[in-house]
């Protein structure tokens, strides 16, 4: 007799997704909005007022111990030790062949002390990754992901709308550092950080009190036209952003180089680190594909596992595609062979059967004016 399949997990928010009418997904293995009012309509209203978004499917690690620094440096391919306390980076954690588990987010919040982000279908994998590298320093990981509720406030207004429940100076808040205070009452981190090109805010707060802090932000976002938003528009906004989803443009099969994200790859650090000597050589050696911004001048939308084809023949694959509601125009992301992979270069991607237009462009898509 075969199991029942198992039920998708849900986030203390749910009774708000569904007073809100949320069309709800299974999403990574969570219950989660897909949309609202509508995709387009919440992608608007990050670009022009702001969003909330609930995001606690996602995975809090936290780190901590007299070795905290060095186990991270061992175990991810970015340098935390030389984080300083207060602020974030972008990190990855890779197998020994170089391949990219996941990427995450590192925040530090003290000499000792480190939250390691990950992405929800993949956190398990990288709280037992996490686990087993830093077996050998004076460090603890706790697994905090299922104590936490995350909620990310994004779009031009966020900071005002942050301002008047909070005591914590966020204004001055750099971007991609986080700090502790309280919001609306709650006891929270707030991080200058997002997922969508806008300038925002991600709140970590206790599971239990994530449905109240939701109310808070919603009451004091009304003046300043805050909308609900799903992971359907948290999903265009990224890839107008250029920012990379795991599972799309990042995967086992991938190193960062080919992402075009070697920079997160910290090879002069000291000591070693779990995929040092594949990163290395792939560092050192010509790539063959490489990650790149597509338009598609043609009629169609190229989505995820399309086929680019260049003179004639199938030679890459889209990762993501959409129709801009920023652009007005189709948009993709997709791995093509380096000799094709500059701005300007004409190419086609297979749309249902038929060969349709595109030019290579830089990425990213839309870049929020200062």
């Amino acid at each position: 007799m075969s199991e029942a399949p198992a039920q998708p997990a849900t986030t203390s928010l749910i009774a708000k997704h569904e007073e809100l009418g949320a069309r709800m997904v299974d999403f990574a293995g969570w219950y989660m909005p897909v949309q609202y009012a509508g995709i387009v309509e919440e992608h608007r209203a990050v670009r022009q007022s702001a969003g909330l978004f609930d995001v606690s499917h996602m995975g809090e690690l936290w780190v901590e111990g007299p070795q905290a620094a060095e186990a991270l440096s061992h175990a991810l391919v970015s340098d935390p030790a030389a984080q300083e306390i207060g602020r974030a980076r972008y990190s990855m954690i890779c197998a020994d062949d170089g391949g990219i588990i996941d990427d995450l987010i590192v925040y530090r919040l003290g000499e000792q002390r480190f939250l390691v982000v990950a992405n929800a279908g993949n956190a398990p994998t990288v709280a037992s990754e996490l686990h087993a590298r830093i077996t050998d320093f004076d460090a603890a990981l706790d697994d905090a992901s299922s104590r936490t509720a995350l909620l990310a406030l994004q779009g031009p207004t966020a900071l005002a709308i942050l301002e008047g429940l909070t005591e914590a100076d966020v204004g001055a808040l750099p971007y991609y550092s986080m700090t502790e205070g309280s919001v609306a009452g709650h006891p929270v981190h707030i991080a200058r950080t997002g997922y969508t090109g806008e300038d925002g805010f991600e709140i970590f707060v206790s599971w239990d009190e994530g449905p109240d802090l939701w109310d808070a932000l919603m009451a004091a976002g009304q003046p300043h036209q805050l909308a609900p938003v799903g992971l359907g528009a948290r999903d265009t906004l990224r890839l107008e952003a250029g920012m990379p989803l795991y599972g799309n443009e990042l995967d086992r099969a991938t190193n960062p180089f080919e992402a075009g994200l070697g920079r997160v790859v910290a090879l002069d650090k000291p000591g070693g680190f779990v995929g040092r000597h594949a990163l290395e050589a792939a560092s050192g050696s010509p790539l063959t594909r490489k990650l790149v911004g597509l338009e598609v001048t043609g009629r169609g939308i190229a989505r995820h596992g399309y086929p680019v084809i260049i003179d004639g023949e199938p030679r890459g694959v889209v990762t993501s595609g959409t129709q801009s509601p920023t652009l007005g125009v189709p948009i993709a992301m997709a791995y093509v062979p380096v000799e094709s992979s500059e701005p300007g270069t004409a190419l086609e991607v297979e749309i249902r059967g038929k060969k349709v237009a595109a030019e290579v462009t830089p990425l990213p898509f839309y870049k929020r004016k200062d």
